[in-house]
C-alpha cells in the first residue's frame, strides 16, 4: 500500500506541529513544506529535511503525485485556499475556522462536493480522548436528558489585532458544543467588551438555544486571571465535566441532581452521590486528528469534522458576531 503524500502550507505557528505529526505517521509521506517567508521555511526544513520546500502553493498543486494539502495559513485565507486546493484535485485539511463568512465556507464545501475530494476542518478538540469520552457518556444516557452545556475558555493570553475572542477562542468551544448537542441552535446571543483594543472584544459571553430545549453558554476571554479549558454538561440524572487543565481527571461524572420526594408529591430533594473519573487514553489529540484524516482518505469516508461540520461552526460564529455587532451599536447609541 503506497503512502499518502501530503504537503503542509503555512508554517508560522501551528503548521510545524501539523507537519511533525503527519511526518511521523507510518502510512504517510510529508512531501512538501510551503511558506512565503524564507526564514520560516528554512526553520521548518531543518526540522523536517525529507520534504521539498517552496514559497509557492502552485508547486504543491502542480505535483500530480501529491494526494493532499494541509492549510495552516492565516484565517482570512482559509476558504479561498481550500477551494483552490480542492479544485486542483487534492484532498484538503484546513485549520479552523473554515472561513470568516458563511458564503466563503459554502464555496469551500461546494468545491469539495463538486470535485469529490475530502475536506476536513481542524476542530482539534473533537479528537481529544476526553471530549470523545464525554460525548459517549452524554449519548449513552448516563446523564439522562441533557439540560444545558457551558464552557469556560479563559487565560491571560496573547492580545490579537486581527480577530476577537469569539473567533480566536470560540471556534473551539462552538465546535464541541455542536458536537455534543448533535443539532444547530435556532437562537444565539452574544455580548462582549473591548478593554485592550478598541473594536476587538477580549471577553465574550455567548448564549445558544437549541430546538430540543438544550441551552449552552460560552465564556471566552484572554483577559482573565485563571487559565481554564472546561466543559460542563448538566443532565436530568447526572452531570459531567471535561477539564483539559486537569492532568489526572480529564472527565468527571457527578451523581448529582434532584429526585422527587416520596413524602410529598411534586416536591424535589437534592441528591449528591458518587463521583467517578473514567480512564482517558493519554494520546496527543493532534496525532489522533492527523491519523483520522489519513484513515478517511484511505477508506473514502467523510471525516468527523468535515466541510459541512466546519460550515455549521461558521454559521454559529457569524450569527454570534452579528449579535456582538448589534450590541455594540446599541452601546454607542446610549453613550
Amino acid at each position: 500500500m503506497s503512502a499518502i503524500r501530503i504537503g503542509v502550507a503555512g508554517l508560522g505557528y501551528w503548521g510545524p506541529n501539523l507537519a511533525r505529526n503527519f511526518a511521523a505517521l507510518p502510512d504517510c509521506e510529508l512531501a512538501w513544506l510551503c511558506d512565503a517567508d524564507p526564514d520560516t521555511l528554512a526553520r521548518a526544513g531543518t526540522a523536517l529535511p525529507g520534504a521539498r520546500r517552496t514559497a509557492a502553493l502552485d508547486d504543491l498543486l502542480d505535483d500530480p503525485a501529491l494526494d493532499a494539502v494541509v492549510l495552516a495559513t492565516p484565517v482570512p485565507t482559509h476558504a479561498s485556499l481550500a477551494e483552490r486546493v480542492l479544485r486542483a484535485g487534492k484532498h484538503c485539511f484546513v485549520e479552523k475556522p473554515l472561513a470568516q463568512t458563511v458564503a466563503d465556507a459554502e464555496l469551500a464545501v461546494a468545491a469539495a462536493e463538486e470535485t469529490g475530494r475530502t475536506l476536513m476542518v481542524g476542530h482539534l478538540l473533537e479528537y481529544h480522548p476526553g471530549v470523545i469520552r464525554l460525548k459517549e457518556i452524554a449519548d449513552g444516557g448516563e446523564l439522562g436528558e441533557i439540560h444545558y452545556i457551558y464552557s469556560n475558555r479563559l487565560n491571560l493570553g496573547k492580545l490579537r489585532a486581527d480577530e476577537n475572542a469569539l473567533w480566536s477562542l470560540g471556534a473551539h468551544d462552538v465546535s464541541v458544543v455542536l458536537h455534543l448537542a448533535g443539532e444547530e441552535p435556532y437562537e444565539v446571543e452574544a455580548r462582549g467588551e473591548s478593554y485592550m483594543r478598541r473594536g476587538i472584544e477580549d471577553v465574550v459571553f455567548a448564549f445558544l438555544r437549541f430546538p430540543s430545549g438544550l441551552a449552552a453558554h460560552l465564556h471566552l476571554s484572554w483577559l482573565d486571571p485563571h487559565k481554564e479549558r472546561r466543559f460542563t454538561v448538566v443532565g436530568s440524572r447526572r452531570m459531567a465535566t471535561f477539564d483539559d487543565m486537569d492532568l489526572e481527571r480529564k472527565v468527571t461524572v457527578y451523581d448529582k441532581g434532584f429526585d422527587q420526594s416520596a413524602a410529598s408529591w411534586g416536591e424535589y430533594i437534592t441528591r449528591s452521590g458518587d463521583i467517578h473519573s473514567p480512564a482517558i487514553p493519554n494520546r496527543e489529540p493532534l496525532r489522533l486528528e492527523c491519523e483520522h484524516f489519513v484513515a478517511c482518505l484511505r477508506a473514502g469516508r467523510p471525516p468527523r469534522s468535515d466541510g459541512h461540520s466546519g460550515l455549521r461552526v461558521v454559521r454559529v460564529l457569524a450569527a454570534l458576531q452579528d449579535s456582538l455587532d448589534a450590541s455594540r451599536r446599541v452601546q454607542r447609541a446610549v453613550v
